[in-house]
């Protein structure tokens, strides 16, 4: 049997809070349902926050609405920093909440205004509003493996923070590695020590590719049994508020790698490639994407000799 790798989706969300041309609201539905057709099963579909500090994802609630009648098999995530966040993703019907905070202080401040310490406590009041309503919770670990403002990180780092979440009743977390600073050697050996030391904990990946890692990354992540990752369609994306964070490893290029290697993502790669290529038209620019330029693998290409003019 086929080992089955969970992709969470984050091109309308972490994928596009960078990009500086609004993009309709229409468009962001379109591409959801189109995904959900190509059989993404996850996705993170947009953040409640200020409009002010996040243009792009003005249109939260109009975007959630217009998927209303999403397959029972979809689970949509949003993203809220704050009570007001979390109360508009309630009535919005999200399935689950993303919260997130920094390891690094001077991250922390730059992306929240708070220090790690306050995020945490606004963490723990917005559990508690997201638990009576019985709505999943996953908190993001921004810069687990390193913050361009500090250094790399030891899983030392990372570790008492987990622990600390895990007291609260939290069981799924998210480390992001948000500058792609993480190399695949620190990647296996912090996950694998998380998993130890919380061996019931489900366990994401958020991965860049700013330095040309994230594929390799994935593969030490697996390696250290972590099965969920989260990617974006063509490799777009980052975080407004790190220097150099480039974008997101891509979907349909991991979905690629792990389909060859006997893994089952449940997505159709094709379809993958097709939303890549018209979501690059669309942005009128080159994305990172690989896969859609190259084509697959598998793809054979006439042998015929053609002379030179």
């Amino acid at each position: 049997m086929r080992k089955q790798v969970t992709m969470t989706e984050v091109v309308t969300r972490d994928g596009f809070q960078i990009e500086p041309g609004f993009i309709e609201t229409e468009y962001k539905i379109s591409l959801i349902r189109r995904l959900i057709e190509a059989g993404v099963k996850r996705l993170e579909v947009t953040s409640f926050v200020h409009p002010i500090y996040v243009p792009q994802m003005k249109d939260a609630e109009a975007v959630m609405c217009g998927l209303s009648d999403r397959p029972n098999d979809v689970t949509f995530c949003t993203l809220a920093l704050n009570e007001k966040g979390v109360e508009r993703a309630i009535a919005a019907g999200t399935d689950e909440i993303n919260f997130t905070f920094s390891v690094s202080e001077t991250h922390n401040r730059k992306n929240s205004r708070r220090s790690v310490s306050e995020s945490l406590d606004n963490i723990r009041f917005l559990i508690r509003r997201a638990e009576e309503e019985k709505i999943p919770i996953n908190v993001g670990i921004a810069t687990s493996f390193g913050c361009p403002f500090e250094g790399i990180y030891k899983p030392e780092r990372v570790i008492p923070l987990i622990e600390r979440l895990t007291d609260w009743g939290i069981n799924s977390i998210i480390l992001a590695d948000t500058t792609g600073m993480a190399h695949p050697l620190q990647v296996k050996e912090t996950c694998q020590q998380v998993l130890k030391q919380f061996p019931n904990l489900t366990l994401h990946l958020h991965l860049h590719n700013t330095r040309g890692m994230g594929a390799a990354n994935v593969m030490a992540g697996l390696e250290a049994g972590v099965t969920r990752f989260d990617s974006s369609l063509a490799g777009i994306g980052g975080c407004p508020f790190a220097p150099g964070a480039s974008g997101n490893i891509c979907t349909e290029d991991i979905v690629h790698m792990l389909e060859l290697m006997g893994y089952e993502t449940e997505m159709n790669i094709d379809k993958l490639i097709t939303l890549a290529k018209e979501l690059e038209g669309k942005l009128e620019k080159t994305l990172p994407g690989q896969i859609m330029k190259a084509g697959k693998s598998s793809d054979l290409h006439s042998n015929e000799w053609q002379p030179a003019r």
